[in-house]
C-alpha cells in the first residue's frame, strides 16, 4: 500500500510545472555533459549523436562536427572548467547557458538551444552570450 501512495504522490509531483521543468532541466545537462565527456575522449562519434537531425544533416559526418568543435569552440572540446548556469523555456525554446573556461582560464559564456526528439533532448545549436557592457 505504501508504494502505491508513493507512486502517486510521484505521478502528483511530476504533473506539476516546476517539477517538469527540474526534471527536464536535469536531462538536458546530462545530454550537454554526455556530449562534453565525448569530447574529452575525442570520441566524435559519440559526441554526434546528441546532436539534434538538423545538425546532423549540416555537418554530415562526426569528423567534420568534430573538426567544427576543435577548430571553433576549443573551450568545449578542451574546458578545464564547465558550470551549468541559467535553465530557460521561453514557449517552448529550450535552452541552457553554460560557463565554461578554457586551457588559459578564460571564460566563454554560451546557450545551448535543445529539442526533444525520439532519442531524448539534443542539441540544435550554440550560440556564444555576449557579455554586458560594464562602465569603468
Amino acid at each position: 500500500m505504501k508504494h502505491v501512495f508513493a507512486a502517486a504522490m510521484l505521478l502528483a509531483l511530476s504533473m506539476m510545472p516546476g517539477f517538469a521543468q527540474d526534471a527536464r532541466s536535469g536531462e538536458v545537462t546530462q545530454t550537454i555533459q554526455s556530449q562534453l565527456d565525448a569530447f574529452q575522449k575525442d570520441d566524435f562519434s559519440t559526441a554526434f549523436t546528441y546532436a539534434s537531425p538538423g545538425i546532423k544533416r549540416l555537418f554530415g559526418t562526426p569528423d567534420r562536427f568534430g573538426a567544427m568543435v576543435r577548430n571553433g569552440f576549443p573551450m568545449v572540446w578542451r574546458p578545464s572548467e564547465v558550470q551549468f548556469l541559467e535553465f530557460k523555456d521561453v514557449g517552448g525554446r529550450v535552452s541552457q547557458t553554460v560557463l565554461f573556461r578554457d586551457a588559459n582560464g578564460v571564460p566563454t559564456v554560451l546557450e545551448y538551444f535543445m529539442v526533444q526528439t525520439p532519442a531524448g533532448w539534443q542539441i540544435d545549436g550554440v550560440q556564444p552570450v555576449q557579455a554586458p557592457d560594464v562602465a569603468a
